[in-house]
Protein backbone atom coordinates (compact mmCIF):
# COMPACT_ATOMS: atom_id res chain seq x y z
CA UNK A 1 0.00 0.00 0.00
CA UNK A 2 1.45 3.42 -0.70
CA UNK A 3 0.43 7.18 -0.13
CA UNK A 4 1.35 9.71 -2.41
CA UNK A 5 3.38 12.37 -0.63
CA UNK A 6 1.11 14.80 -1.19
CA UNK A 7 -1.60 12.88 0.61
CA UNK A 8 0.88 13.33 3.56
CA UNK A 9 1.31 17.02 5.54
CA UNK A 10 5.01 18.44 5.96
CA UNK A 11 7.04 18.11 2.97
CA UNK A 12 7.80 21.43 1.12
CA UNK A 13 7.37 22.24 -2.18
CA UNK A 14 10.62 21.98 -3.14
CA UNK A 15 10.35 17.93 -2.81
CA UNK A 16 6.78 17.31 -4.12
CA UNK A 17 8.15 19.12 -7.59
CA UNK A 18 11.20 16.98 -7.59
CA UNK A 19 9.71 13.83 -7.27
CA UNK A 20 6.44 14.61 -9.26
CA UNK A 21 6.93 17.61 -11.48
CA UNK A 22 10.77 17.51 -12.34
CA UNK A 23 10.73 20.11 -15.24
CA UNK A 24 9.84 22.65 -12.58
CA UNK A 25 13.26 21.91 -10.56
CA UNK A 26 15.33 20.84 -13.70
CA UNK A 27 17.20 24.25 -13.57
CA UNK A 28 18.72 23.53 -9.99
CA UNK A 29 19.90 19.61 -10.55
CA UNK A 30 22.53 17.61 -12.96
CA UNK A 31 20.03 14.70 -14.13
CA UNK A 32 16.57 13.92 -13.49
CA UNK A 33 16.89 10.58 -11.35
CA UNK A 34 13.48 9.24 -13.50
CA UNK A 35 15.42 9.74 -16.70
CA UNK A 36 17.15 6.10 -17.05
CA UNK A 37 18.68 6.90 -20.24
CA UNK A 38 21.24 9.66 -19.01
CA UNK A 39 22.51 6.60 -16.26
CA UNK A 40 25.25 5.34 -18.61
CA UNK A 41 26.48 8.70 -19.72
CA UNK A 42 26.90 9.82 -16.44
CA UNK A 43 28.71 6.51 -14.79
CA UNK A 44 31.15 7.62 -17.37
CA UNK A 45 31.98 10.72 -16.80
CA UNK A 46 31.90 9.88 -12.73
CA UNK A 47 34.08 6.73 -13.10
CA UNK A 48 36.44 8.95 -15.85
CA UNK A 49 36.95 11.84 -13.61
CA UNK A 50 37.83 9.84 -10.52
CA UNK A 51 40.22 8.09 -12.15
CA UNK A 52 42.57 11.09 -12.28
CA UNK A 53 42.40 11.07 -8.57
CA UNK A 54 45.52 9.91 -6.79
CA UNK A 55 44.79 7.93 -3.81
CA UNK A 56 44.09 4.40 -2.67
CA UNK A 57 40.36 4.48 -1.73
CA UNK A 58 40.42 0.79 -1.01
CA UNK A 59 43.44 0.77 1.26
CA UNK A 60 41.95 3.42 3.59
CA UNK A 61 38.48 1.48 4.04
CA UNK A 62 40.54 -1.51 4.81
CA UNK A 63 42.17 -0.10 7.43
CA UNK A 64 39.17 1.57 8.73
CA UNK A 65 38.10 -1.82 9.14
CA UNK A 66 41.18 -3.63 10.93
CA UNK A 67 38.86 -3.92 13.84
CA UNK A 68 36.05 -5.63 12.14
CA UNK A 69 35.32 -8.63 10.78
CA UNK A 70 33.64 -7.87 7.44
CA UNK A 71 31.57 -10.36 5.81
CA UNK A 72 32.72 -11.45 2.53
CA UNK A 73 30.17 -9.22 0.73
CA UNK A 74 31.71 -6.25 2.51
CA UNK A 75 35.39 -7.20 1.39
CA UNK A 76 34.74 -8.16 -1.96
CA UNK A 77 32.93 -4.34 -2.34
CA UNK A 78 36.37 -3.13 -0.41
CA UNK A 79 38.52 -5.09 -3.23
CA UNK A 80 35.80 -3.33 -6.08
CA UNK A 81 37.33 -0.11 -4.68
CA UNK A 82 40.31 -0.90 -6.46
CA UNK A 83 39.04 -0.90 -10.13
CA UNK A 84 38.29 2.43 -12.00
CA UNK A 85 35.02 0.72 -13.03
CA UNK A 86 33.69 1.27 -9.34
CA UNK A 87 31.24 3.46 -8.51
CA UNK A 88 29.40 4.03 -5.09
CA UNK A 89 26.21 4.64 -3.75
CA UNK A 90 26.81 7.02 -1.20
CA UNK A 91 24.17 7.74 1.85
CA UNK A 92 24.90 9.95 5.20
CA UNK A 93 23.33 10.72 8.32
CA UNK A 94 24.42 12.39 11.31
CA UNK A 95 25.48 10.36 14.64
CA UNK A 96 22.09 10.07 16.20
CA UNK A 97 21.93 8.06 19.54
CA UNK A 98 21.03 4.42 18.77
CA UNK A 99 21.00 4.83 14.79
CA UNK A 100 18.85 7.85 14.98
CA UNK A 101 14.92 7.73 13.98
CA UNK A 102 14.27 4.91 11.49
CA UNK A 103 14.48 6.89 8.31
CA UNK A 104 18.51 5.99 8.55
CA UNK A 105 17.11 2.44 8.32
CA UNK A 106 14.76 2.93 5.14
CA UNK A 107 18.00 5.38 3.45
CA UNK A 108 20.48 2.55 4.19
CA UNK A 109 18.42 -0.14 2.57
CA UNK A 110 17.74 2.22 -0.25
CA UNK A 111 21.32 2.36 -1.13
CA UNK A 112 21.84 -1.19 -0.89
CA UNK A 113 18.99 -1.99 -2.90
CA UNK A 114 19.82 0.48 -5.85
CA UNK A 115 23.13 -0.76 -6.13
CA UNK A 116 21.69 -4.17 -5.90
CA UNK A 117 19.30 -2.84 -8.81
CA UNK A 118 22.38 -0.91 -10.70
CA UNK A 119 24.22 -4.21 -10.60
CA UNK A 120 22.21 -6.32 -12.08
CA UNK A 121 21.43 -3.54 -15.24
CA UNK A 122 24.77 -2.21 -15.88
CA UNK A 123 27.45 -4.94 -16.23
CA UNK A 124 30.21 -2.88 -17.19
CA UNK A 125 30.36 -1.20 -13.68
CA UNK A 126 30.29 -2.25 -10.14
CA UNK A 127 28.54 -0.58 -7.44
CA UNK A 128 28.77 -0.28 -3.68
CA UNK A 129 26.61 0.94 -1.17
CA UNK A 130 28.74 3.66 0.91
CA UNK A 131 27.65 5.11 4.24
CA UNK A 132 29.50 8.47 5.44
CA UNK A 133 29.76 9.43 9.19
CA UNK A 134 28.87 12.61 9.43
CA UNK A 135 31.30 12.64 12.34
CA UNK A 136 31.84 16.38 11.87
CA UNK A 137 28.35 17.87 12.94
CA UNK A 138 28.26 19.66 16.08
CA UNK A 139 24.75 19.35 16.75
CA UNK A 140 24.20 17.65 20.39
CA UNK A 141 21.19 17.71 20.92
CA UNK A 142 19.74 16.62 17.61
CA UNK A 143 21.90 13.25 18.02
CA UNK A 144 22.07 12.70 21.77
CA UNK A 145 17.99 11.20 21.75
CA UNK A 146 15.77 8.88 20.73
CA UNK A 147 11.75 8.70 20.09
CA UNK A 148 10.04 5.20 21.79
CA UNK A 149 6.32 4.26 22.25
CA UNK A 150 6.36 3.85 26.45
CA UNK A 151 4.26 0.99 28.40
CA UNK A 152 0.73 3.01 28.15
CA UNK A 153 1.48 3.32 24.24
CA UNK A 154 2.64 6.86 24.29
CA UNK A 155 5.44 8.35 22.64
CA UNK A 156 8.36 9.41 25.14
CA UNK A 157 11.56 10.74 24.41
CA UNK A 158 14.63 9.58 26.17
CA UNK A 159 17.87 12.13 26.16
CA UNK A 160 21.38 11.14 27.38
CA UNK A 161 22.84 13.87 28.96
CA UNK A 162 21.83 17.48 29.05
CA UNK A 163 20.60 19.87 26.58
CA UNK A 164 23.30 22.07 26.17
CA UNK A 165 23.29 25.81 24.82
CA UNK A 166 24.33 26.68 21.26
CA UNK A 167 27.10 28.19 22.41
CA UNK A 168 28.49 25.21 24.09
CA UNK A 169 27.81 22.65 21.18
CA UNK A 170 31.02 23.35 19.83
CA UNK A 171 32.78 20.19 19.49
CA UNK A 172 32.15 17.36 16.83
CA UNK A 173 29.86 15.25 17.53
CA UNK A 174 32.34 12.33 16.01
CA UNK A 175 35.01 13.53 18.95
CA UNK A 176 32.32 13.21 21.84
CA UNK A 177 32.74 9.94 24.07
CA UNK A 178 29.95 8.80 26.34
CA UNK A 179 30.06 8.99 29.87
CA UNK A 180 28.55 6.67 32.55
CA UNK A 181 25.79 8.97 31.79
CA UNK A 182 24.91 6.17 29.11
CA UNK A 183 23.89 3.26 31.73
CA UNK A 184 21.23 5.74 33.02
CA UNK A 185 20.33 6.51 29.26
CA UNK A 186 19.80 2.43 29.34
CA UNK A 187 18.07 2.21 32.18
CA UNK A 188 15.26 4.49 31.09
CA UNK A 189 14.62 2.60 27.83
CA UNK A 190 14.27 -0.49 30.56
CA UNK A 191 12.01 1.18 32.34
CA UNK A 192 10.08 2.14 29.18
CA UNK A 193 9.73 -0.50 26.56
CA UNK A 194 7.93 -4.30 27.42
CA UNK A 195 10.37 -6.41 28.16
CA UNK A 196 10.02 -9.66 25.44
CA UNK A 197 12.00 -12.76 24.76
CA UNK A 198 13.91 -10.53 22.49
CA UNK A 199 14.88 -7.54 25.41
CA UNK A 200 18.10 -8.48 26.84
CA UNK A 201 19.74 -9.59 23.65
CA UNK A 202 18.91 -6.45 22.16
CA UNK A 203 20.38 -4.18 24.88
CA UNK A 204 23.35 -6.46 25.58
CA UNK A 205 24.60 -5.44 21.69
CA UNK A 206 24.06 -2.22 22.39
CA UNK A 207 25.65 -1.78 25.73
CA UNK A 208 28.04 -3.26 23.90
CA UNK A 209 28.47 0.04 21.05
CA UNK A 210 27.08 2.50 23.76
CA UNK A 211 29.75 2.05 26.82
CA UNK A 212 31.50 4.68 28.51
CA UNK A 213 34.37 5.85 27.07
CA UNK A 214 33.16 4.87 23.13
CA UNK A 215 32.76 7.81 21.30
CA UNK A 216 29.49 9.04 19.20
CA UNK A 217 31.19 7.80 15.81
CA UNK A 218 32.68 4.41 17.40
CA UNK A 219 29.28 3.46 18.54
CA UNK A 220 27.02 4.50 15.43
CA UNK A 221 29.97 3.01 13.12
CA UNK A 222 29.04 -0.52 15.18
CA UNK A 223 25.59 -0.30 14.69
CA UNK A 224 25.73 -0.03 11.38
CA UNK A 225 27.70 -2.65 10.92
CA UNK A 226 25.69 -5.33 13.29
CA UNK A 227 22.76 -4.28 10.94
CA UNK A 228 24.28 -4.02 7.45
CA UNK A 229 27.37 -5.70 6.91
CA UNK A 230 25.67 -8.38 5.88
CA UNK A 231 24.43 -6.96 3.19
CA UNK A 232 27.60 -5.72 1.77
CA UNK A 233 27.59 -1.96 3.27
CA UNK A 234 30.77 0.26 3.40
CA UNK A 235 30.74 2.68 5.97
CA UNK A 236 33.26 5.27 5.78
CA UNK A 237 35.14 8.05 8.39
CA UNK A 238 35.72 11.61 6.77
CA UNK A 239 37.42 12.08 10.19
CA UNK A 240 40.52 9.86 9.32
CA UNK A 241 43.69 12.07 8.82
CA UNK A 242 44.29 10.32 5.70
CA UNK A 243 40.87 11.34 4.67
CA UNK A 244 41.68 14.94 5.66
CA UNK A 245 45.06 14.69 3.88
CA UNK A 246 43.69 13.87 0.57
CA UNK A 247 40.78 16.98 0.87
CA UNK A 248 43.78 19.46 1.47
CA UNK A 249 43.20 20.68 -2.34
CA UNK A 250 39.66 21.52 -1.40
CA UNK A 251 39.98 23.01 1.75
CA UNK A 252 43.02 25.22 0.15
CA UNK A 253 40.39 26.38 -2.84
CA UNK A 254 37.41 26.64 -0.70
CA UNK A 255 39.63 29.50 1.68
CA UNK A 256 41.54 31.29 -1.85
CA UNK A 257 38.34 31.88 -3.76
CA UNK A 258 35.33 31.92 -1.24
CA UNK A 259 34.12 35.09 -2.96
CA UNK A 260 33.48 34.01 -6.10
CA UNK A 261 32.01 30.18 -4.36
CA UNK A 262 29.81 32.80 -2.18
CA UNK A 263 28.76 34.72 -5.12
CA UNK A 264 27.60 31.72 -7.19
CA UNK A 265 25.98 30.22 -4.59
CA UNK A 266 23.91 33.53 -3.67
CA UNK A 267 22.75 33.72 -7.24
CA UNK A 268 21.09 30.22 -6.91
CA UNK A 269 19.74 30.63 -3.33
CA UNK A 270 17.76 34.23 -4.37
CA UNK A 271 16.57 32.15 -7.44
CA UNK A 272 15.38 29.31 -5.80
CA UNK A 273 14.16 31.89 -2.83
CA UNK A 274 11.90 33.12 -5.69
CA UNK A 275 10.33 30.30 -6.07
CA UNK A 276 10.47 27.94 -2.97
CA UNK A 277 12.67 28.10 0.19
CA UNK A 278 16.66 27.84 0.04
CA UNK A 279 17.56 25.21 2.79
CA UNK A 280 20.93 26.66 3.69
CA UNK A 281 21.70 29.91 4.92
CA UNK A 282 24.63 30.95 3.20
CA UNK A 283 28.29 31.33 4.81
CA UNK A 284 30.91 33.32 2.77
CA UNK A 285 33.10 30.59 4.11
CA UNK A 286 32.51 26.87 4.20
CA UNK A 287 34.89 25.77 6.54
CA UNK A 288 35.64 24.68 10.04
CA UNK A 289 38.74 24.91 12.16
CA UNK A 290 38.92 22.67 15.20
CA UNK A 291 41.09 23.29 18.24
CA UNK A 292 41.12 21.69 21.69
CA UNK A 293 38.22 24.01 22.82
CA UNK A 294 35.72 23.23 19.53
CA UNK A 295 35.09 23.76 16.15
CA UNK A 296 34.93 27.30 14.72
CA UNK A 297 32.80 28.88 11.21
CA UNK A 298 35.97 30.75 9.53
CA UNK A 299 34.68 34.20 8.64
CA UNK A 300 36.40 36.99 6.37
CA UNK A 301 37.73 40.39 7.90
CA UNK A 302 39.00 43.12 6.37
CA UNK A 303 42.60 42.26 7.15
CA UNK A 304 42.21 38.12 6.83
CA UNK A 305 40.10 35.74 8.55
CA UNK A 306 39.06 34.98 12.37
CA UNK A 307 37.03 32.03 14.12
CA UNK A 308 33.95 32.74 14.76
CA UNK A 309 33.27 33.47 18.61
CA UNK A 310 36.57 33.10 19.57
CA UNK A 311 39.29 35.97 19.74
CA UNK A 312 41.64 34.25 17.18
CA UNK A 313 42.79 35.29 13.79
CA UNK A 314 44.85 34.39 10.09
CA UNK A 315 45.92 35.90 7.38
CA UNK A 316 45.46 33.63 4.24
CA UNK A 317 48.95 32.32 3.77
CA UNK A 318 48.53 31.36 8.01
CA UNK A 319 45.91 29.51 7.09
CA UNK A 320 47.15 27.82 3.46
CA UNK A 321 49.66 26.86 5.57
CA UNK A 322 47.49 25.32 8.23
CA UNK A 323 45.67 23.33 5.60
CA UNK A 324 49.26 21.94 4.73
CA UNK A 325 50.70 21.32 7.94
CA UNK A 326 47.11 20.20 9.77
CA UNK A 327 44.17 19.20 7.53
CA UNK A 328 42.49 16.98 9.94
CA UNK A 329 41.80 20.30 12.16
CA UNK A 330 39.66 21.80 8.97
CA UNK A 331 36.09 20.31 8.26
CA UNK A 332 33.42 21.27 5.83
CA UNK A 333 30.45 23.04 6.53
CA UNK A 334 27.00 21.91 4.97
CA UNK A 335 27.64 23.36 1.32
CA UNK A 336 30.68 21.61 1.23
CA UNK A 337 30.40 18.53 2.74
CA UNK A 338 28.87 16.85 -0.62
CA UNK A 339 31.76 18.37 -2.45
CA UNK A 340 34.54 16.67 -0.27
CA UNK A 341 32.31 13.38 -0.34
CA UNK A 342 32.42 13.25 -3.67
CA UNK A 343 35.69 14.18 -4.57
CA UNK A 344 36.96 11.13 -2.68
CA UNK A 345 34.19 8.82 -3.58
CA UNK A 346 33.30 7.97 -7.04
CA UNK A 347 29.64 8.81 -6.20
CA UNK A 348 27.12 7.79 -8.79
CA UNK A 349 24.14 8.55 -6.86
CA UNK A 350 23.69 10.24 -3.39
CA UNK A 351 20.37 8.73 -1.50
CA UNK A 352 18.81 11.28 0.71
CA UNK A 353 15.57 12.67 2.20
CA UNK A 354 13.42 15.69 1.55
CA UNK A 355 15.91 18.71 3.35
CA UNK A 356 18.57 16.96 1.59
CA UNK A 357 17.06 16.88 -1.77
CA UNK A 358 16.29 20.61 -1.05
CA UNK A 359 19.52 22.18 0.06
CA UNK A 360 21.28 20.38 -3.02
CA UNK A 361 19.15 22.62 -5.22
CA UNK A 362 21.55 25.18 -3.96
CA UNK A 363 24.85 22.77 -4.85
CA UNK A 364 25.26 22.50 -8.45
CA UNK A 365 27.60 26.24 -8.40
CA UNK A 366 29.95 24.16 -6.58
CA UNK A 367 30.12 21.26 -8.45
CA UNK A 368 30.87 23.37 -11.46
CA UNK A 369 33.07 25.16 -9.81
CA UNK A 370 35.49 22.48 -8.20
CA UNK A 371 35.02 20.42 -11.52
CA UNK A 372 33.07 17.30 -9.73
CA UNK A 373 30.01 15.31 -11.30
CA UNK A 374 27.10 16.37 -9.04
CA UNK A 375 25.36 12.69 -8.52
CA UNK A 376 22.17 11.90 -9.09
CA UNK A 377 19.99 12.72 -6.29
CA UNK A 378 17.86 9.72 -5.39
CA UNK A 379 14.72 10.10 -2.62
CA UNK A 380 15.44 7.40 -0.38
CA UNK A 381 12.23 5.13 0.56
CA UNK A 382 9.50 6.24 3.31
CA UNK A 383 7.27 3.61 5.60
CA UNK A 384 5.10 3.44 8.05
CA UNK A 385 5.44 -0.06 10.05
CA UNK A 386 1.65 -0.58 10.27
CA UNK A 387 0.88 -3.85 13.25
CA UNK A 388 -2.14 -5.68 12.75
CA UNK A 389 -3.53 -4.52 16.24
CA UNK A 390 -3.26 -0.98 14.82
CA UNK A 391 -4.97 -2.37 11.40
CA UNK A 392 -7.97 -3.45 13.37
CA UNK A 393 -8.32 -0.33 15.00
CA UNK A 394 -8.19 1.16 11.52
CA UNK A 395 -10.75 -1.05 10.13
CA UNK A 396 -13.16 -0.50 13.49
CA UNK A 397 -13.63 2.83 12.87
CA UNK A 398 -13.53 3.15 8.91
CA UNK A 399 -10.43 4.87 8.51
CA UNK A 400 -8.37 5.78 5.18
CA UNK A 401 -4.26 6.05 6.08
CA UNK A 402 -3.92 9.54 5.24
CA UNK A 403 -6.03 10.18 7.77
CA UNK A 404 -4.16 9.30 10.82
CA UNK A 405 -1.73 11.48 9.53
CA UNK A 406 -3.18 14.27 11.46
CA UNK A 407 -2.83 15.98 15.06
CA UNK A 408 -4.38 13.60 17.95
CA UNK A 409 -7.01 15.81 19.20
CA UNK A 410 -8.33 15.98 15.71
CA UNK A 411 -8.28 12.24 14.54
CA UNK A 412 -10.03 11.80 18.04
CA UNK A 413 -12.79 14.58 17.43
CA UNK A 414 -12.87 13.13 13.86
CA UNK A 415 -13.79 9.84 15.18
CA UNK A 416 -15.97 10.83 18.37
CA UNK A 417 -18.21 13.04 16.11
CA UNK A 418 -18.81 10.15 13.53
CA UNK A 419 -19.63 7.37 16.39
CA UNK A 420 -21.68 9.79 18.49
CA UNK A 421 -25.19 11.01 18.01
CA UNK A 422 -24.12 14.09 20.63
CA UNK A 423 -22.63 16.12 18.43
CA UNK A 424 -22.09 19.11 20.93
CA UNK A 425 -20.00 21.37 19.03
CA UNK A 426 -22.56 21.58 16.75
CA UNK A 427 -25.47 21.83 19.15
CA UNK A 428 -23.64 24.60 21.14
CA UNK A 429 -22.44 26.62 17.92
CA UNK A 430 -26.89 26.53 17.36
CA UNK A 431 -27.19 27.68 20.50
CA UNK A 432 -25.13 30.35 21.05
CA UNK A 433 -25.70 31.67 17.31
CA UNK A 434 -29.30 31.77 18.27
CA UNK A 435 -28.73 33.38 21.81
CA UNK A 436 -26.74 35.89 20.37
CA UNK A 437 -29.49 36.98 17.81
CA UNK A 438 -32.02 37.50 20.43
CA UNK A 439 -29.71 38.87 22.69
CA UNK A 440 -29.19 41.57 20.02
CA UNK A 441 -32.54 42.15 19.81
CA UNK A 442 -32.59 42.60 23.48
CA UNK A 443 -29.44 45.47 24.06
CA UNK A 444 -30.68 46.91 21.30
CA UNK A 445 -34.41 47.74 23.46
CA UNK A 446 -32.62 48.26 26.58
CA UNK A 447 -30.50 51.03 24.93
CA UNK A 448 -33.21 52.83 23.93
CA UNK A 449 -34.69 53.01 26.94
CA UNK A 450 -31.00 54.25 29.37
CA UNK A 451 -27.81 53.66 27.50
CA UNK A 452 -26.19 52.23 30.20
CA UNK A 453 -28.37 49.44 30.46
CA UNK A 454 -26.51 48.29 26.99
CA UNK A 455 -23.04 48.62 28.75
CA UNK A 456 -25.03 46.17 31.44
CA UNK A 457 -26.68 44.21 29.15
CA UNK A 458 -23.00 43.50 27.04
CA UNK A 459 -21.17 42.57 30.39
CA UNK A 460 -24.20 39.59 31.04
CA UNK A 461 -23.93 38.31 27.58
CA UNK A 462 -19.95 37.73 28.39
CA UNK A 463 -20.74 36.16 30.91
CA UNK A 464 -23.58 33.51 29.87
CA UNK A 465 -21.39 33.05 26.88
CA UNK A 466 -18.39 31.70 29.54
CA UNK A 467 -21.20 29.68 31.28
CA UNK A 468 -22.27 28.04 28.12
CA UNK A 469 -18.41 27.80 27.53
CA UNK A 470 -18.16 25.78 30.58
CA UNK A 471 -21.30 23.65 30.25
CA UNK A 472 -19.60 22.94 26.62
CA UNK A 473 -16.45 21.67 28.35
CA UNK A 474 -18.33 19.59 30.61
CA UNK A 475 -20.72 18.02 27.79
CA UNK A 476 -18.06 17.41 25.45
CA UNK A 477 -15.91 15.13 28.79
CA UNK A 478 -18.69 13.41 29.33
CA UNK A 479 -18.74 12.53 25.56
CA UNK A 480 -14.95 11.04 26.33
CA UNK A 481 -16.25 9.54 29.63
CA UNK A 482 -18.80 7.60 27.06
CA UNK A 483 -16.14 7.01 24.80
CA UNK A 484 -13.46 5.95 26.97
CA UNK A 485 -12.54 2.50 25.53
CA UNK A 486 -12.57 4.02 21.78
CA UNK A 487 -10.37 6.93 22.69
CA UNK A 488 -7.57 4.65 24.01
CA UNK A 489 -7.78 2.63 20.43
CA UNK A 490 -7.70 6.31 18.50
CA UNK A 491 -4.21 7.56 20.65
CA UNK A 492 -3.08 4.21 20.01
CA UNK A 493 -3.73 4.50 16.30
CA UNK A 494 -2.09 8.01 16.50
CA UNK A 495 1.17 7.49 18.63
CA UNK A 496 2.24 4.13 16.33
CA UNK A 497 1.53 5.95 12.98
CA UNK A 498 2.03 9.67 13.88
CA UNK A 499 3.84 9.76 17.02
CA UNK A 500 4.08 13.07 18.05
CA UNK A 501 2.30 14.60 15.27
CA UNK A 502 4.80 13.19 12.78
CA UNK A 503 5.62 10.39 10.38
CA UNK A 504 6.76 7.42 12.62
CA UNK A 505 10.07 7.27 10.48
CA UNK A 506 11.30 10.88 12.07
CA UNK A 507 10.09 9.92 15.57
CA UNK A 508 10.65 6.89 16.65
CA UNK A 509 14.04 4.72 16.90
CA UNK A 510 14.86 1.09 15.48
CA UNK A 511 14.87 -0.56 18.73
CA UNK A 512 11.18 -0.16 19.41
CA UNK A 513 10.19 -2.42 16.60
CA UNK A 514 12.79 -5.24 17.35
CA UNK A 515 11.81 -5.17 20.78
CA UNK A 516 8.67 -6.93 19.84
CA UNK A 517 9.67 -8.32 16.43
CA UNK A 518 13.45 -9.37 16.92
CA UNK A 519 16.05 -8.44 14.47
CA UNK A 520 14.21 -10.45 11.97
CA UNK A 521 12.00 -7.57 11.17
CA UNK A 522 15.19 -5.79 9.58
CA UNK A 523 14.94 -9.06 6.73
CA UNK A 524 11.01 -8.13 6.66
CA UNK A 525 11.68 -4.39 5.91
CA UNK A 526 15.04 -4.93 3.07
CA UNK A 527 12.11 -7.63 1.15
CA UNK A 528 9.32 -5.55 1.06
CA UNK A 529 10.63 -1.95 0.87
CA UNK A 530 10.63 -0.63 -2.71
CA UNK A 531 12.85 1.72 -3.99
CA UNK A 532 10.85 2.63 -7.20
CA UNK A 533 7.55 3.57 -6.49
CA UNK A 534 7.92 7.30 -5.06
CA UNK A 535 5.63 7.34 -2.37
CA UNK A 536 5.28 6.62 1.01
CA UNK A 537 4.80 2.70 1.34
CA UNK A 538 2.92 1.36 4.45
CA UNK A 539 4.70 -2.71 5.56
CA UNK A 540 2.48 -4.47 7.28
CA UNK A 541 3.91 -6.53 10.03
Amino acid sequence: MHLNYKEIPGYAKIFLDYVYNFEKVNRFYKINFRNKDKYLPHFKKVAESFSSRQFNLSEIISEQYLHFSPSDKTHNNIEKLKSNKTLAVVTGQQLGILGGPLYTIYKTLTTIKLCEYLSERYSDFNFVPVFWLEGDDHDFNEVSSIGILNLENKFQVIDYGEKISNDDDRISVGKINFTEDINLFFEEIERTIRTTEFTKDILNRLKDFYKPGNSFKDAFKQILYSLFDKYGLLVLDPQDSKIKEILKPIFKKEISDFRTHTEQIIKVSATLEELYQAQIKVKPVNLFYSDDSGRFLIEPTDEGFRLKGKHVKFTLDELIDLIETEPQNFSPNVLLRPICQDYILPTAFYVGGPSEIAYFAQLLPMYNIFNIEEPIIFPRSSATLLEKGIQKSIDKFNLNLKDVFVKNNQLEEKIITSISNDNTDELFKKVKDEFEITFDKLKEKLFQLDKTLGDASSKTQQKIFRYLEELKSKAENAVKRKHETSIRQINKISSSLYPNSDLQERSLNFIYFENKYGSDILNKIYDELEIDKFEHQIIEL
